[in-house]
């Protein structure tokens, strides 16, 4: 059986965890897919996958589930990389770091070996921005192909914070996470808006008495939201699945889409040499472009602040 013509094929690299298998069943909803191939050295389990997703394909717009090995990758539109080591309770993503680097410097060149030459890699496992650059080192593939999800997720979960404090649809809000996908993360006050209205003025407009209060609230949970749940099912998979399908459907369609994702920041906000997310217009070809954006000063500095802590963990891997 052959991928529908028209319909792309989704490798997704550690397919039978929480993550790999969540963003495989919001995949299987995507007009855009007709092949989702599960790679996991946990092959027992990768088949249970693949056979209870395709168990639901009746109901979802026709796509087909199968295992594979890093070979079936090569034939891929998009491959996800959800495998590695898993973030553990009061551990930061950037603890990480050293395991999940050794597993990606075996793995990725056996992924890359024979990709097609159109093929976008899309980095899901933590410390996304370090390992989206381990990758782009690893197997000379060119960067703009070599993307992170980077602060995809934490910018929805910024959209959700406003639009839950002012009971709005989220599509209505309009606000950007950039920098780390981690705890330097920077949320982009100054640009903020809420149906186009400043976030300031549609604050102040409907009786929030302290601005600088539910701007330090909001901070709190979109950069500790991944700790509290962990605290509470030791894993987060949903909001990150959600994520990364939507980031691979721009990729699909081709839809010239601004997300925050992962990139190599190359000179804009005067950062240099770093995987880290801004917003980039992103289709089929990964990223076609990254956007600089006007920060409040204070926003710069932290941008800057939060490139310094990507680039020490970056230099502590000694990669070169």
């Amino acid at each position: 059986m052959s991928t529908e013509r028209g319909k792309g094929t989704v490798a997704i690299v550690g397919g039978a965890g929480a993550v790999g298998s969540s963003t495989a069943f919001a995949l299987m909803e995507s007009s855009l897919v007709g092949e989702i191939v599960l790679v996991d050295v946990a092959k027992e389990r990768v088949e249970g996958e693949a056979m209870d997703l395709n168990h639901g394909s009746y109901f979802t717009s026709p796509v087909r589930v199968r295992t594979g090995d890093y070979e079936d990758c090569w034939d891929a539109d998009v491959v996800i990389v959800t495998a590695g080591a898993s973030q553990k309770p009061d551990e930061t993503r950037l603890d990480l770091m050293e395991r999940n680097a050794d597993i990606f410097a075996d793995m990725i060149p056996q992924i890359t070996e024979g990709l097609n030459d159109d093929a976008v890699m899309l980095i899901v496992t933590n410390p996304v921005d370090v390992l989206s650059y381990v990758t782009w080192k690893v197997s000379d593939l060119p960067a703009e192909r070599v993307i992170g999800s980077g602060t995809v997720l934490d910018t929805s979960r910024f959209r959700h914070s406003l639009s839950r404090e002012f009971d709005l649809d989220p599509a209505n809000v309009h606000a950007y996470v950039v920098g780390e996908h981690g705890d330097s993360e920077v949320l982009v006050w100054s640009s903020a808006n809420l149906g186009g209205i400043p976030f300031e003025s549609y604050a102040t407009s409907h009786g929030v008495d302290d601005v600088d209060a539910l701007k330090a609230g909001v901070e709190t949970e979109v950069r500790e939201a991944a700790y509290e749940i962990i605290d509470r099912k030791e894993r987060t998979n949903y909001g990150v699945a959600r994520s990364v399908a939507a980031t691979t459907e721009r990729i699909l369609g081709g839809d010239n889409s601004i997300l925050t994702v992962s990139t190599l920041v190359s000179g804009e906000h005067d950062i240099d040499g770093v995987y880290m997310s801004l917003p980039c217009t992103v289709n089929e070809t990964g990223v076609r472009d990254v956007h600089e954006f006007d920060l409040s000063a204070d926003e710069t500095a932290a941008l800057r602040e939060s490139a310094d802590v990507i680039r020490e963990s970056i230099e502590r891997l000694d990669l070169e």
